[in-house]
């Protein structure tokens, strides 16, 4: 397509050929009549030129040059009003649209004019005048409408690369948020037995050893979930989570109690997000609260659907880390909010528009 855009503006200047009609049909041409038209169509090759390569150059260095030239030969060369058509396509090409309108119209009141001053008779000098006053308004329009595709085109692609850059960031941003969530939570997990199994192996050895068959479990699931995460395959199970949460929180000595709407059927994406949201909830009971007892319940309640994390422990306003921060945008996103409440103890509440959820 471009190639045969660029040919067809080359064959564009065989147009040229009508400054010649003068000197050829004119009995009473000389040399002089020639020698200025072979120059006239000289000097328009590199507008022309510059004016595809240039365009922001072109008003007055090739439409302004051209009309001017066009204004001076056409009372005695009637084919020089050819360069009126070749200053419109130069307004089509650099101009926007109302102005280059503008610019066909002051052309072809030159055209109209010169249809009444110039010296060349009838009818040779129609011949010259009728077909560019045509001519200017088909091409100028057709350079005009190129330009618009041609900027169309280019903005399309921009906005796909801004598309594209900001998807990549979007998932970069995601495989960040879902390894925290996973690492943070198995290595607690994983910290937490391993400092077991050291105080068990002269106490209790046979407790030990399954605290040490726990921590391979544990290591190999993490593994598993890590490849999933980053291949998007990994879709969190909020009845896993839940279970995950009671044999995590119950191996420290917490007391769990978990209340859940049997009912509910919740939807895969709002699922997942909230079975993350449930599992660094539960990392953090595990890392900071030093609780005794912990609450889980997941229930709809004023048009929501609300997943509640208390515990008994220490509770306190330390500043939000990044699970949390995640946490909140990940909800965010599903119209849904994150509060924090609790001096002593902490509750935590995410709740999403049922709508989205179920």
């Amino acid at each position: 397509m471009r190639s045969c855009a660029r040919l067809a503006r080359w064959i564009h200047l065989v147009y040229l050929a009508n400054l010649l009609w003068g000197p050829a049909f004119d009995p009473r041409s000389t040399w002089v009549d020639w020698a200025l038209a072979f120059a006239v169509m000289g000097a328009v090759v590199p507008m022309y030129l510059l004016a595809w390569h240039r365009p922001a150059r072109a008003r007055w260095w090739c439409t302004v040059p051209t009309a001017v030239l066009g204004a001076a030969m056409t009372p005695v060369n009637s084919g020089a009003a050819v360069l009126f058509v070749y200053a419109a396509a130069f307004a089509g090409v650099s101009e926007s649209r109302r102005t280059a309108l503008r610019w066909f119209v002051g052309l072809s009141v030159l055209v109209s004019l010169f249809s009444v001053v110039s010296i060349v008779p009838m009818p040779w000098r129609l011949y010259g005048l009728v077909p560019s006053l045509v001519l200017l308004w088909a091409i100028g329009t057709m350079q005009i409408n190129w330009v618009e595709r041609d900027r169309a085109a280019a903005e399309l692609r921009s906005q796909n690369a801004r598309i594209e850059h900001l998807a990549t960031l979007a998932e970069r941003e995601r495989i960040a948020r879902d390894l925290h969530d996973l690492l943070g939570h198995s290595l607690t997990a994983i910290v937490v037995r391993a400092a077991l199994t050291s105080e068990l192996i002269g106490r209790d050895p046979e407790r030990a050893r399954g605290e040490a068959a726990e921590i391979e479990s544990t290591a190999r699931a993490a593994l598993t979930e890590i490849r999933d995460a980053v291949t998007g395959w990994r879709q969190a199970s909020l009845d896993s989570e839940l279970e995950a949460s009671r044999h995590a929180l119950s191996s420290l000595g917490v007391d769990v109690v978990v209340r859940r709407d049997e009912k509910l059927a919740i939807v895969g994406s709002t699922e997942h997000e909230m079975a993350l949201a449930l599992r660094e909830a539960v990392t953090n009971v595990v890392r900071h609260a030093a609780a005794t007892t912990c609450h889980i319940g997941l229930k709809a309640q004023d048009g929501e659907l609300q997943l509640v994390i208390a515990d008994d422990g220490v509770g306190g306003d330390a500043p939000e880390g990044n699970g949390l921060s995640g946490m909140r945008e990940r909800i965010a996103a599903l119209g849904g909010r994150v509060q924090r409440t609790g001096s002593a103890g902490t509750t935590l509440t995410v709740a999403v528009p049922l709508r989205v959820a179920t």
